[in-house]
């Protein structure tokens, strides 16, 4: 989510603008805040990649124009020309976390500057703010916000279906949104800067299964059908996450609405596009809003009268994934592709037909088992890791072409050139229209620049890598801060990665803990082991019914470790050497969060609902500490002890509701001081003494001055500089935050699902 090299530089001079615009009236615009910035510059630290992305979009009005929505990371500009990504919601501060994710993206058909994001991440009351609509005049380089009365659901389920925001082809004053959970259809008339509800749309985009629950993704796509005459386009479709009652149309220009005719029912209309030469509706359906379950589905036309044009009907028994992603190629009328809603094996599927549906080849077919024939080639040498460390085993073949299909889309100025969300979040290909001939297309993964993982962890050992614990993919050793890792770690691999550590006296040893269903790999541990800083691994035993990570610890010397895994109830663990057996920790309530004494090899120390806990005898035994004051509560709080220093603690984080701030312990956490400097903390991590000093630099996500921001203190604390300025806030949030021990005034970050940053100061470049 970067440019080519993978860097987002840092650009003195230049003032966020970002106006808040109240919405369905005038208002005053306000200009965000914009701090002069401390003189840092800020990187990508290249992976590619790894989360989901759930729309694309391509501009009809430039060539090598597009756009990529995500889940959690935000929004990206690719430029074809190059082949990278630019993020272009770095901006978004702590208290917008949530616009980090995007239900939906549309591009003008007619100037290639305007975007709009419908941006916004949960519907069922974790994000704190509505949704809003982001606006832009330069292709996502400032933006201009409409806050919404309503939330929108980027992260929910249903992510992969739209889009629910649209703008009129002939007219983009004119925009519709369709909204989740009963809110009905809104509407537009000057460019996205105010909206109104259509009142006389008849749906309010209930589901009677879902009705009343944040789960309702409620209206999901808008297509205009437009003949490029009039003021606004008349015949305009609008698709129903109803199974019973799915597509409306209005043929007026959305003055009135109505069911279309004999719109086939059963299935969730997971995506509409209309073929704007042949004036045909073509829908995609799946018996789940998505994305990851559900197995039925069909693929429909229509034209006057519906024909279904499934590749495989639902009433077959080879239908098992439903249907989902959707795009008709706008240089050849009738070249259409669709894209299986979920096929978990032995992966995705995409159906390819030149002629309306008629007739379907697929991207691979089977062959004499357990051998398949396919269309395509994979060339991953731009992201390595994304074989995730398997061996080609047929039918199962390495790499994915993905599982979850639900954006796919054809370049509408190159039939040659595809983009769709698989592989490591997007692959593609420039050669399409060789599928046709009977010959092979080249699949490559398409994600420079696009940096949205959602990091659990992070460390970085003196004299070592970056390590990384992460979602999904399980975590990286970053041996080169701007190439991809050649793999993700594996024996064993993680799905998800929680929680990672190393032994401050012997730093190439490392351990890492993490998820995945144990009855599914029953031989495999969920704690892992290196002795060479994470180069190689390898496994211990484990005790019985772990399923989740939780949290991990080594020793400083790294001779012993302290488990607690993830697990409802799960006691805390501890093993004397590399997990060859472990026994219960007692005094510890399980699931609490543990960390270990950088200096004295037989102390540990753990944390849970505002009590802090000491274990002086290798984390066999643990006993609460008297110290009083500390946040009452799990949820987001963070601790670690400074390397070096046997007994000093900093600690993190809370909430509005109980004691949120920053705390040190210079006793082994008998009792804990709150920083007076620092109003509230939400991480802590160390780094390289400044010059001439010798307590560790601290970095911290917090709020000081009455702002938000990465903070560093040369001086344990009594001063901060902002490190970070408004252009670099990353949804505000570093789920993982540390210095780097060999470099000074070097910081790691992570955004909100927006992969890892990491800080120089400017003058000092690198990787």
């Amino acid at each position: 989510m970067a440019a080519t090299t993978s860097k987002r530089r840092h650009r003195i001079a230049r003032i966020a603008t970002c106006l808040l615009l109240i919405v369905l009236g005038a208002a005053t615009p306000v200009a965000a805040s914009a701090q002069a910035p401390r003189p840092y510059a800020f990187h990508s630290v290249k992976i590619g990649g790894t989360g989901f992305v759930t729309g694309i979009v391509f501009s009809q009005a430039q060539k090598d124009l597009a756009y990529a929505r995500t889940d959690v990371g935000g929004l990206y500009r690719w430029n074809g020309a190059t082949g990278a990504w630019t993020p272009l919601q770095d901006w978004v501060d702590w208290d917008h976390w949530g616009y980090m994710g995007v239900a939906s993206v549309a591009a003008s058909l007619s100037d290639a500057g305007k975007v709009w994001a419908a941006a916004g991440m949960y519907t069922n009351g974790v994000d704190p703010n509505n949704g809003a609509i982001l606006r832009s005049r330069d292709q996502g380089r400032t933006w201009q916000i409409t806050r919404l009365p309503f939330t929108l659901g980027g992260n929910m389920n249903g992510r992969g279906m739209g889009e629910r925001l649209a703008v009129d082809p002939v007219n983009d004053k004119v925009l519709y949104l369709g909204a989740p959970a009963g809110n009905g259809l809104w509407r537009s008339t000057d460019g996205g800067a105010t909206w109104a509800r259509v009142t006389g749309f008849p749906h309010s985009g209930d589901d009677p299964r879902t009705t009343g629950t944040a789960e309702d993704p409620g209206l999901v796509w808008v297509a205009f059908d437009g003949d490029g005459r009039g003021r606004t386009t008349k015949t305009i479709y609008v698709g129903v996450a109803d199974q019973s009652d799915p597509v409306y149309r209005s043929t007026d220009g959305g003055a009135t609405w109505a069911p279309l005719p004999d719109t086939p029912t059963g299935f969730y209309p997971h995506r509409g596009v209309v073929d704007p030469v042949s004036h045909t509706l073509y829908i995609t359906t799946a018996d789940s809003i998505g994305p990851f379950g559900g197995g039925k589905g069909d693929v429909w036309k229509y034209a006057g009268t519906w024909t279904q044009i499934s590749p495989v009907p639902s009433s077959s028994d080879d239908d098992y994934f439903g249907y989902s992603g959707l795009t008709v190629d706008r240089g050849h009328p009738d070249t259409i592709m669709v894209g299986s809603q979920v096929s978990w094996w032995p992966e995705g599927i995409i159906w390819r037909s030149t002629d309306a549906g008629a007739t379907w080849s697929r991207i691979w077919d089977w062959d004499a088992w357990p051998n398949r024939r396919l269309r395509y080639t994979i060339d991953s040498s731009p992201t390595p890791w994304m074989t995730l460390g398997e061996q080609s085993n047929p039918p199962v073949y390495v790499p994915h072409i993905g599982q979850v299909i639900s954006a796919l889309e054809i370049d509408p100025f190159s039939s040659d050139r595809m983009l769709y969300n698989g592989g490591p979040g997007i692959s593609g290909t420039t050669n399409l229209t060789d599928w046709d001939s009977g010959g092979v297309i080249t699949i490559t993964p398409r994600v420079d620049g696009l940096e949205e993982g959602a990091v659990q962890g992070m460390i970085k050992p003196p004299g070592g890598r970056l390590v990384t614990a992460m979602g999904d993919v399980g975590g990286f050793r970053h041996d080169d801060l701007a190439v991809a890792p050649k793999t993700v770690f594996t024996n064993p691999r993680f799905t998800t990665t929680r929680s990672v550590d190393y032994a401050e006296r012997n730093p190439k040893i490392i351990v890492r803990a993490g998820d995945f269903t144990d009855s599914d790999r029953p031989a495999d541990s969920h704690a892992a082991f290196s002795t060479d800083g994470g180069a190689t691994w390898f496994q211990g035993t484990e005790p019985d019914g772990v399923n989740s990570g939780g949290s991990i610890a080594a020793a400083a010397d790294g001779s012993r470790f302290v488990w607690a895994p993830g697990d409802s109830g799960r006691p805390v663990v501890y093993s004397v050497g590399f997990g060859t057996s472990w026994a219960p920790s007692t005094g510890v309530p399980a699931n609490a969060t543990i960390a270990s004494d950088r200096v004295d090899p037989m102390k540990f120390y753990a944390y849970n609902n505002g009590t802090f806990y000491v274990s002086t005898d290798g984390g066999a035994s643990f006993t609460a500490s008297a110290a009083t004051g500390l946040p009452a509560t799990n949820w987001g709080v963070r601790f670690k002890a400074v390397p070096g220093r046997e007994g000093d603690i900093w600690l993190a984080g809370g909430a509005s509701w109980t004691s949120y701030g920053l705390w040190r312990s210079t006793d082994s956490g008998a009792t804990f001081t709150r920083v007076s400097t620092v109003e509230n903390a939400d991480n802590i991590g160390f780094g390289k003494a400044a010059p001439g000093r010798t307590y560790p630099a601290l970095y911290a996500a917090a709020r000081v001055g009455g702002q938000r921001g990465v903070f560093r203190s040369d001086d344990v604390g009594r001063s901060w500089v902002r490190v970070n300025d408004d252009l670099h806030q990353y949804g505000g949030l570093p789920e993982a935050l540390t210095g780097d021990p060999d470099i000074y005034g070097r910081v790691y970050l992570t955004g909100f699902g927006r992969g890892i940053v990491y800080g120089d100061p400017v003058g000092r470049g690198g990787h």
